[in-house]
């Protein structure tokens, strides 16, 4: 696929676009997405905090470091959660410097993807010339653009909704394609070392309270990185618990790739859980709960196991512990979630958009139609001129 497009990437308000905001999974998208796509020779455009760094065609600052640390400067994203209002004014600023400057530069049948959604989606809104793309939807609501990528067939489903199993409501253009990955950010080398892991949020929505009930039954060395929810900020961890915090990138791979297992025990329906496939893309095996993106991502007895009860959960450790899982099937799993094996699918699909403004949109095709057609004898059924033919 040869045709070149123009993105217009908006940045989020509340971070800055770099590996140092690894804790911020929409910050990454739109960190690798732009490498990814300026990768192929597309036009990446990229609008956020001046101090981002990104490979991108040009970054185009809207926020000043100034103005993010008198909205942001006394809080610590490493050891808490991020922070932020759409009212404030780092916000404000941005919304109204991006819109001035996406207006600078946008060109006929541009794209603009407002990676945050409805949380940059007053930049969109003031620009309805453009072709808006909610891309790597992973978010539980606001999701308003007529083009949408969903992270995984959970989250895309979980929108549907149960009422259009009856209905026929559904878009040709609203599809899955699974997040990217940068895979020199991963090390599947190293030796295992004798110890579990669990990376994320902190706080028992996204299992850590299982993973501390499940190492304490089997006597196994648990290590804890992320930043801290309230609840647990002043917990006493027991003996066989490390609580590493923050991690960047580099103590990240290390810490991964030494792992002999991974806890990712997600209780509400995860979009996606890109962690899983980091551990992956380790070699380190996962255990994960039965619903959700883990129930396409995480393969059964090849990556790790899905649980539901307590009793599977302590199989599955015991068996990873027991060398069950292959660190190379991992590895090998991973990989389809790299950037360069996911590229080719969103090209594919803003190709499928770009027809609808520019060719003849859906019927868009580069097969030839068959003129020499066998004679239709006279005792065939014909189609009812009612049946949809789209």
């Amino acid at each position: 696929m040869n045709q070149k497009f123009r993105f217009h990437v908006l940045g989020l308000p509340h971070t800055i676009t770099n590996s140092e905001f690894s804790a911020c999974a929409y910050t990454q998208k739109v960190l690798k997405f732009a490498k990814m796509m300026t990768d192929r020779g597309h036009t990446v455009i990229h609008y956020g905090h001046e101090y981002s760094e990104l490979q991108c065609t040009e970054h185009v600052t809207v926020l000043t470091n100034k103005e993010f640390e008198e909205t942001y400067g006394n809080h610590d994203y490493r050891s808490k959660m991020f922070t932020f209002d759409m009212n404030d004014n780092a916000y404000q600023t941005f919304f109204k410097n991006a819109i001035k400057e996406v207006g600078k530069r946008k060109e006929n049948n541009d794209f603009i993807l407002p990676f945050w959604g409805a949380g940059v989606r007053p930049v969109c809104d003031a620009h309805p010339d453009m072709i808006t793309v909610e891309p790597g939807i992973g978010y539980a609501q606001g999701h308003w653009a007529g083009y949408k990528v969903f992270e995984s067939y959970s989250i895309y489903h979980a929108y549907c909704g149960l009422e259009n199993v009856g209905k026929c409501n559904q878009s040709n253009y609203d599809v899955v394609i699974p997040n990217y990955f940068d895979l020199d950010d991963f090390d599947n080398t190293q030796e295992k070392e004798d110890y579990f892991l669990f990376v994320g949020r902190v706080y028992d929505g996204k299992g850590v309270n299982i993973a501390l009930q499940v190492c304490e039954h089997l006597g196994l060395k648990l290590k804890i990185a992320g930043q801290l929810d309230p609840s647990y900020e002043h917990c006493i961890w027991p003996k066989n618990v490390e609580f590493v915090g923050y991690v960047d990138i580099k103590a990240r791979k290390e810490l991964m790739a030494k792992a002999k297992g991974a806890f990712l025990a997600s209780q509400y329906v995860e979009p996606f859980g890109g962690v899983q496939i980091e551990m992956l893309l380790s070699g380190t095996p996962t255990i994960t709960t039965d619903w959700g993106a883990f129930t396409e991502n995480n393969i059964e007895g090849v990556t790790g196991y899905r649980c539901r009860t307590f009793d599977d959960y302590l199989q599955a450790a015991k068996n990873i512990n027991e060398g069950a899982i292959s660190r190379e099937a991992c590895r090998e799993h991973g990989e389809k979630f790299s950037l360069e094996s996911v590229a080719p699918r969103y090209e594919k699909f803003f190709n499928d958009i770009m027809n609808i403004h520019t060719c003849n949109g859906w019927y868009e095709t580069n097969i030839p139609k068959k003129e020499n057609l066998v004679a239709i004898e006279p005792d065939i059924v014909e189609i009812p001129h009612h049946v949809n033919r789209f």
